[in-house]
């Protein structure tokens, strides 16, 4: 805007650059799925350890693959994952009455809970209105695990308890209504009808026990039902602002797969398939990923044999685990140390953690395999445990797909991401040449940088990549009907699958 003048003088007016810099998305955040004795079902939880997937899930149940996967994730790279928990329809949350006015239940189902206690201590007078609450550990000889001071029933009170305890408690959630006085002196077994070292007289009240449920596995029809009821338009992940990599340890059912490859499509994200754990390299060749190579199989990968490692939780019995929360840790890894163009396959692709493989694979089997887009789990000499291949379910020789490797498409879904992200602010601009110019300013900047990091081929950006916006790529007619239209290219990195040398002896001297 023109600054106003009005007298003789000097004026500063500041113009904006038009220059908006593009982030690059992060690539490596894993959304995993499965049965949990423990956890919120109603949301997708975020942990960034395997400590936090503990306080929220509990720790390694050998009754499920989830929390085994999880942490095999942290430990191969992994630093930022979303867990999603499936329970069956009869789990049942722990509840305890405390009094004619409080009910408390459980944040979830599950029988993790029947070990706390809950207690409270009224205030002497003048203040006897008042109470303590206090959550006990009833198997770490009642040690106090969180308090909450100073509580009151009275109407409109700002330390109204479920005010108070249901922000902040991991445990509990508080049902109240106002009353006159404060809950007798007591402790009281959550989920448990007994009450045990009480100070004064308890309050007789109606308990429920959790109870754990059925335990759901991948082969279920359950498990599938409540997962994909989870994945869609409007469902608990679709509130989730962004994933990249899709777990499920463990399924191999087809047509369950094929939907989260849909959903992945739609989302921008990338499954990791297990394959069987029964599989055969026979079994494999013959008919190792059929219902899964369709038009959304660019966008999954499958891997094969399952990895072998030790179960702590089982007295340290070495047991097979799916390949998914391995691979997903390497991709997270490989992302940090190299980009996400760099295939996350080779000799630095260790799987850590693993102690074997279920099959050892030779080479002429790998060969047999590869072909047919199947990645193999390798164990080799010097290097150990690693994965030793790098294509999607679009990555048959047969198809010649453009997405036949997965950094070229993982690629591709990061400057999607980063490009739908870094240009909301276009809609609505004037749709002529300064827009288009800026346009090209700002995508053209965000590409050359990943140019400088080593992202594409080429030895000049020229080479490397495009960015188009003009009157060629916008017509009248797209102006008329408020369409700018960017085409953006690249050339991607593609890994080098085979090595071949050639050697010769260089011969001597010949007297003649």
């Amino acid at each position: 805007m023109t600054v106003a003048v009005s007298y003789p003088g000097v004026y500063i007016e500041e113009v904006s650059s038009g220059v908006r810099s593009i982030a690059g998305v992060s690539t490596s955040i894993a959304l995993f799925a499965g049965w949990s004795a423990r956890g919120a079902t109603d949301e997708a939880v975020r942990v960034n350890n395997f400590t936090e997937f503990e306080r929220a899930f509990g720790g390694l149940d050998p009754r499920s693959l989830l929390a085994y996967s999880v942490r095999q994730f942290f430990d191969n790279g992994g630093s930022d994952t979303y867990v999603l928990r499936i329970a069956a329809a009869d789990a049942v949350a722990a509840q305890a009455a405390i009094g004619a006015n409080i009910t408390v239940d459980a944040r979830s189902t599950g029988a993790w809970a029947n070990r706390y206690k809950v207690r409270t201590t009224r205030r002497a007078a003048p203040d006897a209105g008042r109470f303590r609450l206090d959550i006990l550990d009833g198997d770490a000889n009642d040690a106090i695990v969180e308090t909450y001071e100073n509580l009151s029933l009275a109407a409109n009170d700002a330390r109204f308890p479920s005010n108070i305890v249901n922000a902040r408690s991991g445990i509990i959630r508080i049902t109240a209504t106002s009353a006159a006085a404060a809950p007798a002196d007591q402790t009281v077994f959550l989920g448990n009808t007994a009450a045990q070292g009480a100070p004064a007289p308890v309050v007789a009240a109606a308990t429920r026990a959790g109870v754990d449920g059925t335990v759901l596995s991948p082969a279920d029809n359950d498990f599938r039902t409540a997962l994909l009821a989870r994945f869609g338009v409007g469902s608990i992940t679709d509130r989730l602002d962004l994933f990249n990599l899709v777990c499920v340890p463990g399924l191999v059912h087809a047509a369950t797969l094929a939907s989260l490859q849909a959903e992945c499509r739609r989302r921008r994200a990338f499954l990791i398939v297990d394959a069987d754990p029964d599989a055969t390299v026979a079994s494999m060749a013959s008919a190792g990923t059929a219902g899964l190579t369709g038009s959304d199989g660019l966008f999954s990968a499958v891997f094969f044999p399952w990895a072998r490692a030790v179960d702590p939780a089982q007295g340290g019995v070495v047991r097979d685990f799916p390949p998914c929360g391995f691979v997903a840790g390497v991709m997270a890894r490989t992302d940090g140390s190299r980009g996400v163009w760099k295939a996350p396959a080779g000799s630095d692709a260790s799987l850590t953690g693993a102690v074997g493989l279920s099959l050892r694979l030779s080479d002429p089997q790998n060969g047999q395999l590869n072909p047919l887009g199947i990645n193999c789990l390798r164990t080799l000499p010097v290097y150990g445990n690693v994965v030793w291949g790098a294509r999607t379910l679009h990555g048959q020789n047969d198809r010649g797909s453009e997405w036949k490797y997965i950094p070229v498409r993982r690629t591709a879904l990061f400057i999607e991401e980063s490009l739908y992200r870094g240009t909301q602010w276009v809609v609505f601009e004037p749709n002529d040449e300064p827009l288009w110019a800026q346009i090209r300013l700002n995508i053209g900047a965000f590409m050359n940088n990943l140019f400088r990091q080593g992202a594409f081929q080429g030895r000049t950006p020229r080479e490397a990549y495009f960015v188009k916006c003009d009157r060629e790529t916008t017509t009248q007619n797209d102006i008329d009907n408020g369409i700018v239209n960017i085409h953006v290219g690249f050339a991607p990195l593609k890994p080098a699958e085979f090595v071949v040398l050639r050697i010769q002896q260089i011969a001597g001297d010949i007297a003649v």
